[in-house]
C-alpha cells in the first residue's frame, strides 16, 4: 500500500510570496513580525519583536522569566546556529537542599524550581549580532501591548480560573495582577501589565546611555540593556521576592534559592547545531541539553523502512512510529543532559540497527534505553501514580486527553534576503510561581526537568542547565535552508514535528496539509514535567485517524486515549522553495490562535 494521500480539506492555504513570511502561535506576534519586515527589518529584528509580544499576549505559555531555544541561519552562512537561551540551576539549587526540604522531585510550580531566566538575554544577543534595529524600536510593540492592553485569549482566561484559588489563598501578588478587581477575567477582555511595560522601558532607558550612532554604538546600547536585565532591578527584585516562603506544587511552603549573583553570572550564547541527514534532507537540532537529538534518532530508526511504515495514517505506520519514538525517548531520558553526551554512539549505524530490531508487531510496555559503549543506562524513577494533585502544579504540557493546560510558544520567520529563524520560547508561565509585583511577571520552573538522584547528566546540579523540551528544527538541502519548523507541546514537541516531517519529506504533503493532518503521540516515557509520571504503552490519538486504525493500535497493545478530532499538534513553519525561491508559511489551526502571514 502506498503513502496515504493528503486530505482534500485544509484549514487555510499554505501562504506563498517573495517578500517575507512569519508564523507563530498567536496572531499578534505574527502580525508584529510581519510589521517589522514591512518596515525594513530583517528576520532577526522581526523574531525579537514578536518574541517580546508573546511574553505579553501569551502569559500562560511563556514569559520574560522563562527560557528559549532557537535555531537560525543567516543568508551568508554555510550552516545553522543554535541560540542558547536556557539558564542554569542557581548556585543554591543542590540535591542536598531539596532533600532537606523533604522533596523527592523538583516541584512543578514555585520559586524553588526556578532556573536562571535566559530568554530576554538571548533575544537581545540575537538582536545585537544579527538584527539591525535599536532596542527601543524592537520593544515598542510589546511595551504598547503591556501598557495599553490586549485582548486576553481564552486559554489564558481558563488558566487563571484554574489557579484562582491558589492566587487567592497564597500567591496574592498573582491575584493582584491577573484578578485586579477580585474577579476572574473573561476571554477577550482587555488586560494590561504596566509593571512589565516599565521593566521594558528600563531596558530602553539603559540602552540610551550610549551615544555613538554607528554599529559599535548600537551593539553597546544593546549590551547596556542586557547588563541592566542581568544586574539591575529584575535580578534584585526577583531574588528578594522569591526568598520568602510560598506554596509549591507539592503543597508545601519553600523559599527560592536564586540570587542576584545567579542572574549576573549567566549570559546567553551560540552553539553549533547537531545535524543528521534523512532522505536527502539535513535535519538540524540543538544539542543533548535539549530533547532535540531524540528526533534525529527517531528519524534514523525509521529511515530505511518502507514508506507505509512511515505513514502515521496507516495502522502499521502509526504503530511503528510510536515504537521508534519510545526507543528514542528512552535513550533521551537515560543519556541526555548538560554534559558530555555521546551522541555519536547514540546515532551510530550499528547501534541503531540493534535498536531497530526491538520494534515488533506488538506495543512494548517496557522502558528500554540502550547501553552504549558498555555503559549502563540511567533508569529514572518510573511513576504511574501522580499522588495528590495540587492547583499549584502549573504543568505546562498537554494532558493525557490532549487538553492544553498551558504550554509553550513558537515562532518562525524568513525574510527576502534568506535569513531564517525558528525559536521556541517558554517558561515563566503565569502559573509557574508568584508574580513579582515590581516586575509584572514570575520566574519559570525549568528545574522540574532535573532529577534528585545524583550522577546523571540530568541530575540537579548548580550551574548546569536542565535538559529542556524546547526543540525547534531547521531543515536544509545542500547547505541551503529549506524550512524552519517547530511546535509547543512539552514532550510532544518533536513527536508532532516528526509527523509533519514524515508527511512532507516522505509523503509529499504541502506544509499546511502536513500540519492539518491527524496526529498522535506516545506517553510511554517519564514526563519531563512534575509529577513525572508515565503510561506504559500509552498512545494519544486524534479521532480523525479513524476507528479502524485506532482499534488496530489497541489490538496491538497500545493503551489508547482518544483526544478528539482537532486537539494534538501546534506546529508552524516557514520556508523557501528550492526550484523558484518562493517563500511560504503555514500554521496550526488547532486552538484557533496560531496564524501565518506574509507576502
Amino acid at each position: 500500500m502506498g503513502y496515504t494521500p493528503p486530505p482534500a480539506f485544509t484549514t487555510r492555504p499554505t501562504l506563498s510570496g517573495t517578500f517575507g513570511m512569519s508564523a507563530s502561535t498567536h496572531w499578534l506576534a505574527t502580525a508584529t513580525a510581519q510589521a517589522v519586515l514591512e518596515r525594513g527589518g530583517n528576520a532577526f529584528d522581526a523574531s525579537v519583536a514578536a518574541a517580546f509580544v508573546l511574553h505579553v499576549v501569551e502569559p500562560h505559555l511563556n514569559g520574560p522569566g522563562g527560557d528559549l531555544v532557537g535555531i537560525f541561519q543567516t543568508a551568508d552562512a554555510a550552516a545553522p546556529t543554535v541560540l542558547m537561551g536556557q539558564g542554569p540551576a542557581p548556585e543554591g539549587a543542590t540535591i542536598e537542599h531539596f532533600r532537606e526540604e523533604g522533596l523527592d522531585l523538583v516541584p512543578g510550580a514555585g520559586g524553588l524550581a526556578a532556573a536562571v531566566p535566559g530568554a530576554v538575554d538571548a533575544w537581545l544577543l540575537l538582536l545585537r549580532d544579527h538584527g539591525t534595529w535599536e532596542v527601543g524600536d524592537v520593544l515598542a510593540y510589546a511595551i504598547d501591548y503591556a501598557r495599553s492592553g490586549h485582548p486576553l485569549v481564552a486559554q489564558a482566561a481558563a488558566t487563571i480560573a484554574r489557579v484562582a484559588d491558589l492566587f487567592e489563598s497564597d500567591w496574592t501578588s498573582s491575584r493582584d495582577l491577573w484578578m485586579p478587581e477580585g474577579r476572574l477575567p473573561v476571554a477577550g477582555e482587555i488586560v494590561r501589565n504596566p509593571a512589565y511595560a516599565a521593566v521594558l522601558d528600563g531596558l530602553v532607558h539603559a540602552s540610551c546611555s550610549v551615544r555613538d550612532d554607528g554599529p559599535v554604538g548600537r551593539a553597546a546600547r544593546i549590551d547596556a540593556a542586557r547588563r541592566e536585565w542581568r544586574t539591575g532591578q529584575v535580578a534584585h527584585e526577583a531574588a528578594d521576592f522569591l526568598s520568602r516562603p510560598h506554596r509549591h506544587a507539592t503543597g508545601g511552603s519553600h523559599a527560592g534559592v536564586i540570587t542576584a549573583e545567579d542572574f549576573a553570572a549567566f549570559e546567553a550564547g551560540y552553539e553549533p547545531a547537531v545535524t543528521r541527514d534523512f532522505r536527502g534532507h539535513s535535519i538540524s537540532k540543538a544539542g543533548a541539553w535539549t530533547q532535540g537529538p531524540a528526533l534525529l534518532q527517531t528519524l534514523a530508526l525509521l529511515e530505511p523502512l518502507d514508506g507505509d511504515l512511515l505513514d502515521p495514517s496507516q495502522e502499521v505506520g502509526a504503530h511503528t512510529i510510536l515504537e521508534a519514538q519510545k526507543l528514542a525517548l528512552a535513550d533521551r531520558d537515560a543519556w541526555f543532559g548538560d554534559d558530555d553526551v555521546d551522541l555519536d554512539a547514540l546515532l551510530d549505524a550499528d547501534y541503531l540497527a540493534q535498536r531497530r530490531t526491538l520494534i515488533g508487531d506488538e506495543a512494548s510496555r517496557e522502558f528500554r534505553p540502550g547501553a552504549i559503549r558498555g555503559r549502563t543506562p540511567f533508569i529514572p524513577p518510573l511513576r504511574t501514580d501522580a499522588g495528590p494533585a495540587s492547583a499549584a502544579s502549573g504543568e505546562p504540557t498537554v494532558d493525557r486527553s490532549g487538553q492544553t493546560r498551558g504550554d509553550t510558544c513558537h515562532l518562525d520567520v524568513i525574510d527576502r534576503w534568506g535569513n531564517i529563524v525558528s525559536a521556541t520560547p517558554s517558561g515563566g508561565w503565569l502559573q509557574s510561581s508568584p508574580t513579582i509585583p515590581a516586575l509584572g511577571f514570575c520566574l519559570g520552573t525549568r528545574l522540574q526537568m532535573t532529577w534528585l538522584e545524583p550522577g546523571h547528566p540530568s541530575s540537579l546540579t548548580p550551574g548546569r542547565r536542565p535538559r529542556t523540551t524546547l526543540t525547534p528544527t531547521l531543515v536544509s538541502r545542500d547547505g541551503v535552508p529549506e524550512f524552519a519548523i517547530g511546535s509547543p507541546g512539552g514532550d510532544q514537541q518533536d513527536q508532532w514535528q516528526l509527523l509533519a516531517l514524515l508527511r512532507m519529506i516522505v509523503g509529499g504533503y504541502s506544509p499546511q496539509e502536513a500540519i492539518d493532518a491527524p496526529a498522535l503521540h506516545t506517553t510511554a516515557m517519564p514526563e519531563s514535567f512534575w509529577p513525572r509520571t508515565w503510561t506504559p504503552a500509552g498512545a494519544v490519538v486524534e479521532n480523525r485517524l479513524g476507528d479502524a486504525l485506532i482499534d488496530g493500535l489497541a489490538a496491538r497493545g497500545h493503551a489508547v486515549t482518544r483526544a478528539g478530532d482537532w486537539s494534538l499538534g501546534r506546529v508552524s513553519a516557514v520556508g523557501r522553495r528550492g526550484d523558484d525561491g518562493v517563500l511560504w508559511a503555514a500554521a496550526n489551526a488547532r486552538g484557533m490562535q496560531g496564524y501565518a502571514a506574509g507576502r
